[in-house]
Protein backbone atom coordinates (compact mmCIF):
# COMPACT_ATOMS: atom_id res chain seq x y z
CA UNK A 1 0.00 0.00 0.00
CA UNK A 2 0.85 3.75 -0.78
CA UNK A 3 1.26 6.27 1.77
CA UNK A 4 -1.03 9.70 1.54
CA UNK A 5 2.08 11.65 1.44
CA UNK A 6 3.94 9.39 -1.11
CA UNK A 7 0.89 9.91 -3.57
CA UNK A 8 0.86 13.44 -2.60
CA UNK A 9 4.41 14.13 -3.57
CA UNK A 10 3.82 11.48 -7.10
CA UNK A 11 0.61 13.91 -7.55
CA UNK A 12 2.80 17.17 -7.43
CA UNK A 13 5.79 15.99 -9.55
CA UNK A 14 3.39 14.90 -12.38
CA UNK A 15 1.05 17.73 -12.11
CA UNK A 16 4.71 20.28 -12.64
CA UNK A 17 6.39 17.66 -15.12
CA UNK A 18 2.72 18.20 -17.26
CA UNK A 19 3.49 22.08 -16.83
CA UNK A 20 6.66 21.95 -17.83
CA UNK A 21 6.07 19.74 -20.83
CA UNK A 22 3.35 22.06 -21.80
CA UNK A 23 5.73 24.79 -21.53
CA UNK A 24 8.08 23.41 -23.85
CA UNK A 25 5.05 22.48 -26.27
CA UNK A 26 4.37 26.55 -26.05
CA UNK A 27 7.48 27.69 -26.60
CA UNK A 28 8.39 24.81 -29.87
CA UNK A 29 4.76 26.44 -31.17
CA UNK A 30 5.63 29.94 -30.58
CA UNK A 31 9.65 29.36 -31.52
CA UNK A 32 8.12 27.93 -34.86
CA UNK A 33 5.67 30.57 -35.97
CA UNK A 34 8.27 32.68 -35.27
CA UNK A 35 10.80 32.99 -38.25
CA UNK A 36 9.97 35.69 -40.11
CA UNK A 37 13.18 37.05 -40.58
CA UNK A 38 16.21 35.07 -42.53
CA UNK A 39 20.24 36.22 -41.95
CA UNK A 40 23.07 35.92 -44.19
CA UNK A 41 26.68 36.97 -43.88
CA UNK A 42 27.76 38.95 -46.99
CA UNK A 43 30.70 36.86 -48.81
CA UNK A 44 33.43 39.24 -48.34
CA UNK A 45 36.15 37.38 -46.58
CA UNK A 46 36.94 40.69 -45.05
CA UNK A 47 33.57 42.16 -44.07
CA UNK A 48 32.00 41.91 -40.81
CA UNK A 49 28.50 41.97 -42.26
CA UNK A 50 25.07 40.33 -41.62
CA UNK A 51 21.84 40.85 -44.36
CA UNK A 52 18.44 40.58 -43.02
CA UNK A 53 15.24 39.57 -45.00
CA UNK A 54 11.81 39.44 -44.40
CA UNK A 55 10.80 36.44 -45.73
CA UNK A 56 6.76 37.72 -46.00
CA UNK A 57 7.72 40.99 -47.36
CA UNK A 58 11.31 40.92 -49.01
CA UNK A 59 12.44 44.53 -46.51
CA UNK A 60 16.25 44.07 -46.41
CA UNK A 61 18.61 45.51 -43.51
CA UNK A 62 21.94 44.66 -42.43
CA UNK A 63 24.09 45.05 -39.34
CA UNK A 64 27.90 45.10 -38.70
CA UNK A 65 30.26 45.13 -35.24
CA UNK A 66 31.50 49.06 -35.45
CA UNK A 67 34.43 50.35 -33.18
CA UNK A 68 33.97 53.37 -30.95
CA UNK A 69 36.16 54.75 -28.47
CA UNK A 70 35.85 53.98 -24.57
CA UNK A 71 33.37 50.79 -25.57
CA UNK A 72 33.64 47.27 -26.39
CA UNK A 73 32.46 48.08 -29.58
CA UNK A 74 29.07 49.10 -31.27
CA UNK A 75 26.28 47.59 -33.87
CA UNK A 76 26.21 49.71 -36.67
CA UNK A 77 22.70 48.84 -38.52
CA UNK A 78 21.01 50.13 -42.06
CA UNK A 79 18.09 50.30 -42.46
CA UNK A 80 16.32 49.84 -46.16
CA UNK A 81 16.80 52.14 -48.40
CA UNK A 82 16.17 53.09 -52.29
CA UNK A 83 14.21 49.48 -53.36
CA UNK A 84 15.14 47.66 -49.85
CA UNK A 85 11.87 48.49 -48.33
CA UNK A 86 8.65 45.96 -48.60
CA UNK A 87 7.92 44.21 -51.67
CA UNK A 88 4.62 42.36 -52.72
CA UNK A 89 3.69 39.96 -50.76
CA UNK A 90 5.63 36.75 -51.37
CA UNK A 91 8.43 33.97 -50.03
CA UNK A 92 11.96 35.69 -49.88
CA UNK A 93 15.40 34.99 -49.08
CA UNK A 94 18.85 35.72 -49.26
CA UNK A 95 21.27 34.39 -51.69
CA UNK A 96 24.98 35.05 -51.62
CA UNK A 97 27.73 34.94 -54.77
CA UNK A 98 30.57 32.63 -54.16
CA UNK A 99 32.59 36.02 -54.80
CA UNK A 100 34.71 36.79 -51.84
CA UNK A 101 34.82 40.12 -52.86
CA UNK A 102 31.36 40.58 -52.92
CA UNK A 103 30.09 42.91 -50.35
CA UNK A 104 26.01 42.38 -51.52
CA UNK A 105 23.62 40.01 -51.71
CA UNK A 106 21.08 38.38 -53.66
CA UNK A 107 17.32 38.93 -52.26
CA UNK A 108 15.17 36.27 -54.17
CA UNK A 109 11.16 36.07 -54.76
CA UNK A 110 10.93 32.03 -54.57
CA UNK A 111 7.69 32.22 -55.52
CA UNK A 112 7.68 34.41 -59.04
CA UNK A 113 11.85 33.60 -59.56
CA UNK A 114 12.31 37.59 -59.05
CA UNK A 115 15.93 38.57 -58.06
CA UNK A 116 17.65 41.70 -56.94
CA UNK A 117 21.10 42.80 -55.65
CA UNK A 118 21.21 44.40 -52.24
CA UNK A 119 24.26 46.19 -50.66
CA UNK A 120 24.93 49.22 -48.23
CA UNK A 121 24.92 52.65 -49.88
CA UNK A 122 26.07 55.09 -47.83
CA UNK A 123 24.06 54.83 -44.63
CA UNK A 124 21.25 52.36 -46.12
CA UNK A 125 20.71 49.10 -47.70
CA UNK A 126 19.66 49.42 -51.44
CA UNK A 127 18.14 46.88 -54.35
CA UNK A 128 18.14 47.12 -57.73
CA UNK A 129 15.11 46.77 -59.07
CA UNK A 130 14.00 43.07 -59.10
CA UNK A 131 14.21 41.12 -62.72
CA UNK A 132 13.87 37.36 -64.04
Amino acid sequence: MSSPKFLARARSCLGRGLAALGVVLLLGVTGAAAGTYEFLAAPEIDLNRIYRVDKATGEVGACQYGLKEGTIGVTLCYPPGQGAGAQASSEYALIASRHEREGGVFRVDLRSGMMSICYVLNSAVVCTPQAK
